[in-house]
């Protein structure tokens, strides 16, 4: 059974790895050179310095998988919806181990102040994210046909949302 922890600095050379492999071959990221580790490793400062959470899932010494949420937009109205962004190695999908992700995640985020997750997922035939962000109780709100061209095709972005906490029951504090 992975261990799900907080992701360290000595974690970034393998996550950036793993997200190396999703860009250069997935249609879940619409990047198409992959960062490197110095620059993986200011997006995971970027996210920890808001106090957000970045996590890992490790199996046996070896980095397995990360999970991290990041704001939705920047500007102050969105303070509580965060974006997920959900990776694992390309030998771990299909053994459970981005839901295992995506629920701690959530927990870390409600526990940030986060009142809704947001997924912007992409690629609509990415059905293991989209099947992972469903099995955690996620709704899909709507598409955005042909946004992404990655390739050389047209890509669509799914978007799926969830209200983790008090959602939108009470105001925040």
């Amino acid at each position: 059974m992975p261990l799900i922890r907080p992701s360290r600095e000595d974690d970034v050379a393998a996550i950036t790895a793993i997200y190396a492999h999703h860009v250069l071959h997935g249609t879940g990221s619409f990047e198409t050179t992959p960062p490197d580790t110095q620059a993986m490793g200011e997006r995971r400062a970027d996210v920890l310095s808001k106090g957000l959470p970045y996590i890992v899932a490790e199996d046996q010494g070896r980095i397995v998988g990360f999970a991290y949420c990041n704001w939705f937009k920047p500007r102050p109205a969105y303070r509580f919806s965060a974006e997920d962004s959900i990776y694992v190695a390309a030998d771990q999908g299909g053994k459970g181990l981005g839901r295992l992700l995506l629920t701690e995640l959530a927990a870390q985020a409600e526990r940030a102040g986060v009142r809704k997750l947001i997924a912007v997922i992409g690629d609509s035939a990415n059905a293991g994210s989209i099947g992972v962000h469903r099995a955690a109780g996620f709704k899909q709100v709507g598409v955005f046909e042909s946004c992404g061209w990655k390739f050389d095709r047209w890509l669509d972005i799914v978007l799926m949302e969830k209200f983790i906490g008090a959602g939108n029951t009470t105001a925040p504090v």
